[in-house]
């Protein structure tokens, strides 16, 4: 009997958080020091310094903010802030396992939000095993 148990490639956390405090999602330098202090708290690599960018709005729908990515050797962090909307969504999505209560936790504590969707979908279910490389 074969014991080879399939290891997925990675895990992709999605956070949305409403009813932000309009502070964390207006600064550009509190928002850079998050994807800092995500990485090193999650135990990740960064491959290059956070690159943060004024988004302006493009219609009703999309009222512009900031958004914001670190480039990890694990993939990369990610997040867009909706300021007049009081709303964020962050990605993080990495091929090594990371704890997600404790990402879920620091970004609702940043962006003081109790209201939050979260999805964690495990990434690359059938991602080829080590010997067929």
């Amino acid at each position: 009997m074969s014991t080879n148990k399939q290891i997925p490639f990675g895990i992709h956390l999605m956070f949305d958080a409403y009813d932000c405090d309009v502070k964390s999602l207006e600064d550009a330098n509190v928002l850079y020091n998050l994807l800092e202090k995500l990485t090193k708290d999650l135990g990740m690599k960064p491959m290059i310094k956070p690159y943060i960018v004024r988004t302006p709005g493009n219609n009703k729908r999309d009222p512009g903010g900031w958004s914001g990515f670190i480039l990890i050797e694990e993939s990369h962090i990610s997040f867009h802030t909706f300021v007049r909307r009081k709303f964020v969504t962050v990605d993080i999505y990495t091929c090594k396992s990371f704890d997600t209560d404790l990402a879920i936790k620091e970004l609702k504590e940043f962006f003081k939000s109790e209201n939050v969707e979260t999805i964690i979908e495990v990434r690359g279910k059938n991602y080829p095993p080590e010997n067929l490389i």
